[in-house]
C-alpha cells in the first residue's frame, strides 16, 4: 500500500465576497484555474501526469455549476485528457477532496491527484443554489417538525452549551486578526500572486488577504449586536444569549487553493520533494440542529485511528467558521490553545466555503515545516452537521 503524499499547496490571497472585493471581477472557473497552474509550474510537473482533479465548490450554480473542476482544468490549459470532478461537503468540500484525492493515492487507483477548492461569494451569493426552493423536503420536516435551523443559530446554541462569554468570544476574534497579521511574511509562501483589476481601473498583483482587519480590538467588538437575533428562535432556544456577532464570525469570501498529492514512489520518479503524508482520515456526523459540533467526534475518530493522542499533535486547524466552534472544541478536548490555529483562522483569512479545505491544509504544511513540528490535526464543521478531521505528518 503507497503513502499518499503531498508535494505543494497553494492558495489565493483572501478577496472580499462582495461587489468590489479583489477577486470579485475574476470568474471563479479561473480563480481555481489560476491555483491549478501555480501548482504544475511550481513544481515543472507535466500535467498530462494528473490522474483526476477533485475540487470543492459548495453553491454549484450560475458561475460555479455544470463541474467547475473540469472547466477549470480545460481553463487552466490542462490537456483534454485529464478528468475533474466537483465535491460538496459543503464548508468541508474541499477537505474532502483531499481525503478522496488522498485515498485514491493510497489504494493505487491514483498516481497523481489534484485536491482544490474554490468559492466566489461576491458572484455567487450563498444560498443561491436553493434559492425559492426547498432542499429538504417533507420527511426531514416530519423528523424535524421544529425545523433545521441557520448555521448563525446552532452557532449561537454552541456558545450556550459550552457556557463561551461574549468577553471569550470576542477576544478570540481579536487574536485571529492579530495571528494572521503577523503571519503575513509567512503566507508569502503560500500564496500565488494574481492579476485583479482595482477600483480605480489598473491592473495589479493581489497578494495580500484583503479580510484581515490587524485594527480590531475588543472596545470595537463590543458596540457589535447579533444580526442573528429572533423573537422566534429566542422563544424556541430561550438558552441563548445572543453573544455571536458579526466580528465573531467568518467574513464572505472569494478564493481559491489546490494541494499536489501523489505516491511516494511518484514523487521519487519525479524527482520531487514529499512535504508531508496523509496519516489518518475521519468523517463524522452529529445533530443537525446544533448543526457545527461535529469536530468533536470527527477528532476522536481520528485520533482513534490514528494511534496519537491530542497532546502528540502539534498543530491544530479548527475552521473559524464562528469564534464558538474552536472554542468549544477546544474546551471540550481539554486543548492547548497555544496550538490552536496559530497563524489565524477564517474569522481573519475568511471562509471562502469551498475552498476552505485546501486552505486550511496549505497553511497548517507551512507552519509545520517553519516550526519543525511533525503532526497536524484539521477539522471543520459541515453544514448539516458533519465534520470532517484529517492527520498529517511532516516528512
Amino acid at each position: 500500500m503507497s503513502s499518499a503524499v503531498i508535494v505543494d499547496v497553494v492558495r489565493l490571497a483572501s478577496g472580499r465576497g462582495k461587489p468590489g472585493g479583489a477577486l470579485s471581477g475574476t470568474h471563479p472557473v479561473d480563480l481555481l484555474a489560476h491555483v491549478l497552474n501555480a501548482l504544475v509550474e511550481r513544481n515543472e510537473l507535466d500535467p498530462a501526469l494528473v490522474d483526476d482533479v477533485i475540487a470543492g465548490c459548495v453553491s454549484q450554480v450560475g458561475e460555479q455549476a455544470s463541474n467547475i473542476a473540469r472547466n477549470a482544468v480545460l481553463a487552466a490549459g490542462f490537456p483534454e485528457s485529464v478528468p475533474a470532478t466537483t465535491v460538496d461537503r459543503q464548508c468541508g468540500s474541499s477537505q474532502q477532496a483531499a481525503h478522496l484525492a488522498a485515498q485514491g493515492v493510497i489504494a493505487g487507483a491514483y498516481d497523481i491527484a489534484i485536491a482544490a477548492g474554490v468559492e466566489s461569494m461576491s458572484r455567487v451569493p450563498m444560498g443561491s443554489a436553493f434559492a425559492g426552493a426547498d432542499p429538504l423536503g417533507p420527511r426531514i420536516a416530519e423528523r424535524y417538525p421544529e425545523g433545521l435551523v441557520h448555521q448563525g443559530i446552532s452557532a449561537e446554541l454552541l456558545a450556550a452549551k459550552w457556557q463561551l462569554t461574549r468577553e471569550e468570544l470576542d477576544a478570540f476574534a481579536v487574536r485571529s486578526h492579530q495571528l494572521a497579521a503577523a503571519a503575513a511574511d509567512y503566507f508569502a509562501g503560500e500564496i500565488v500572486p494574481i492579476e485583479v483589476t482595482d477600483a480605480s481601473g489598473e491592473t495589479v498583483q493581489h497578494t495580500i488577504d484583503e479580510t484581515v482587519r490587524p485594527e480590531t480590538s475588543m472596545a470595537r467588538l463590543a458596540t457589535l449586536e447579533s444580526p442573528f437575533r429572533s423573537e422566534q428562535y429566542s422563544r424556541r432556544f430561550p438558552q441563548i444569549d445572543w453573544q455571536i456577532t458579526a466580528g465573531s464570525s467568518s467574513p464572505f469570501t472569494d478564493g481559491a487553493s489546490a494541494a499536489l498529492i501523489m505516491s511516494e514512489e511518484a514523487a521519487r520518479k519525479l524527482g520531487l520533494t514529499a512535504r508531508a503524508r496523509f496519516h489518518s482520515f475521519a468523517i463524522a456526523a452529529d445533530d443537525p440542529v446544533e448543526m457545527l459540533s461535529a469536530p468533536i467526534p470527527a477528532t476522536k475518530k481520528v485520533l482513534q485511528r490514528s494511534g496519537l493522542t491530542l497532546d502528540e499533535i502539534d498543530t491544530y486547524e479548527v475552521n473559524e467558521a464562528f469564534a464558538s466552534v474552536p472554542l468549544m472544541w477546544a474546551k471540550a478536548l481539554d486543548t492547548d490553545l497555544e496550538k490552536l490555529n496559530p497563524r489565524g483562522g477564517a474569522i481573519a483569512l475568511g471562509h471562502a466555503l469551498g475552498s476552505s479545505g485546501t486552505r486550511l491544509l496549505t497553511t497548517m504544511v507551512n507552519h509545520l515545516e517553519a516550526t519543525g513540528g511533525r503532526y497536524g490535526l484539521q477539522t471543520m464543521c459541515e453544514g448539516g452537521g458533519m465534520a470532517n478531521a484529517t492527520i498529517i505528518e511532516r516528512l
